[in-house]
């Protein structure tokens, strides 16, 4: 069934790139920045009950948000790509609910928040959102996209009020996902063209522009980095990359923990970080 919708994608923005070439580059973005929702079951349901919630209106669509503690350092918790805010359950429930406030959010498109629609741009942009409405964070920790989109965001403004950050398994290159998405679905060179003179259109530059290694060098809030040597989905090397890049920043490697990253040992790394 996969297989057949990859060729039906494929066959339908091939050719509408030679009949309607505009066309093809917006819905060939759209397509792009288009996660598949990954349900919120029962036992997910069960940790996120546990939380206080509230709502955030955001490019007008409603982002689901989830509060745990009542501590003095504020934490915001950010999840990847086709993820939701269950990613974190290890986390909020290892660290000290007097100590810190901490704040989850299902990104736009994901868990239970509403929309189809995200990139580090958008998600960077929600980021910006929370921070004004609920005042400064001591610390952002953030998993794969949410850390790119940290990452960027901690570049984008130039007074970012974030003592600490904390990147796991990030992702270094727009580009890469860009040729990976054209590559897997089979677009044409001539559809491709269109998508990415409409990715500069609607977010201002092109996917090269996009890069951790480039942001990281004007940040000044304190950085850990972790990332899995075995790494599928980010490859290692930006980690290396982007802490060379990162002059506060420490680098926690490992090998085995591939994409996720689940380990005890980690988050009281993490904390230790946290102070």
């Amino acid at each position: 069934m996969k297989n057949l919708l990859i060729v039906t994608v494929r066959m339908y923005l091939n050719t509408l790139a030679w009949v309607a070439p505009g066309r093809a580059g917006k819905v060939g973005f759209y397509l792009f920045c288009h996660p598949q929702r990954r349900a919120v079951k029962p036992r997910h349901l069960e940790f996120l009950n546990t939380a206080e919630r509230f709502t955030v209106w955001y490019a007008g669509k409603k982002v689901q948000g989830y509060k745990w503690g009542s501590g003095e350092k504020k934490l915001l918790l950010l999840h990847g790509w086709e993820s939701h805010s269950y990613w974190w359950k290890s986390v909020v429930t290892a660290l000290s609910k007097e100590k810190f406030t901490i704040y989850c959010v299902d990104a736009p498109g994901h868990g239970l928040s509403e929309g189809n629609y995200i990139n580090v741009p958008h998600y960077s942009g929600l980021i910006e959102q929370l921070v004004l409405e609920h005042g400064d964070f001591y610390a952002i920790l953030a998993h794969s996209l949410g850390a790119f989109s940290t990452i960027y965001t901690a570049y984008r403004l130039s007074s970012f009020p974030v003592s600490k950050i904390v990147a796991m398994a990030t992702p270094g290159e727009a580009k890469e996902f860009v040729t990976y998405y054209q590559h897997l679905v089979g677009i044409s060179n001539r559809c491709m063209k269109q998508i990415l003179m409409y990715f500069v259109n609607k977010l201002g530059h092109g996917p090269e522009y996009f890069s951790t290694e480039e942001f990281a060098k004007t940040i000044t809030s304190q950085g850990l980095i972790i990332h899995d040597t075995e790494d599928k989905e980010a490859p290692y090397r930006y980690a290396l990359t982007t802490h060379n890049n990162w002059k506060n920043s420490e680098l926690i490697t490992t090998t085995g923990l591939g994409h996720n990253l689940k380990s005890k040992d980690l988050i009281k790394e993490v904390e230790k970080f946290l102070g």
